[in-house]
């Protein structure tokens, strides 16, 4: 399974394998500045299992969507299927240190939110389970409209970073 460090790893071994303009390699040298991202997930529906602790995101978002605050102001998005393995084994994982979230939630004409640690993804289709343990609030039995607000999680910001290719990627959008 792949770990953020890991994922970050395999992009630096891949850059130094392939031929580094000097400007990229002296960047490289550098040591790494960090990043703090913040997630968002969203889904059509919700529902919970109080008896297990397990909540459910029914019609999630293949894409979770990722950002960071100033001054890098980076914003992308990932696959949410990539996105899951963050909590694989290793001292760089959710599994070692799991999230808090906000987890917003439309119940009837009344919005509420919740505050939870969120544990063992599982991705079935459009379906996005995770273990939480709640913090603050009530997690309704079902709901609709819901926004998942995941803590922030720092990865480095190198030119050949995962921070550092969104960084890229995010300055050479174009906007349709």
């Amino acid at each position: 399974m792949t770990t953020r460090r890991t994922f970050v790893s395999s992009a630096t071994l891949l850059a130094s394998v392939t031929a580094l303009s000097p400007a990229v390699a002296q960047d490289a040298a550098q040591p790494a500045k960090q990043a703090d991202f913040l997630f968002v997930q969203t889904a059509n529906g919700m529902s919970f299992d109080k008896a297990s602790n397990r909540l459910t995101l029914h019609g999630v978002s293949p894409v979770t969507v990722f950002f960071s605050d100033r001054p890098e102001r980076i914003a992308g998005n990932m696959q949410t299927t990539a996105f899951v393995p963050f909590w694989s084994d290793g001292k760089d994982s959710f599994l070692s240190d799991p999230p808090n979230a906000d987890i917003s939630v439309v119940e009837g004409k009344e919005l509420r939110q919740v505050v939870a640690v969120l544990k063992a993804p599982e991705l079935k289709g459009g379906d996005l389970s995770y273990t939480v343990q709640v913090l603050q609030g009530d997690l309704p039995a079902k709901g609709a409209e819901v926004s998942v607000f995941i803590d922030v999680i720092g990865m480095p910001m190198t030119p050949v970073s995962y921070a550092g290719v969104a960084r890229r990627s995010y300055r050479r959008a174009v906007i349709r």
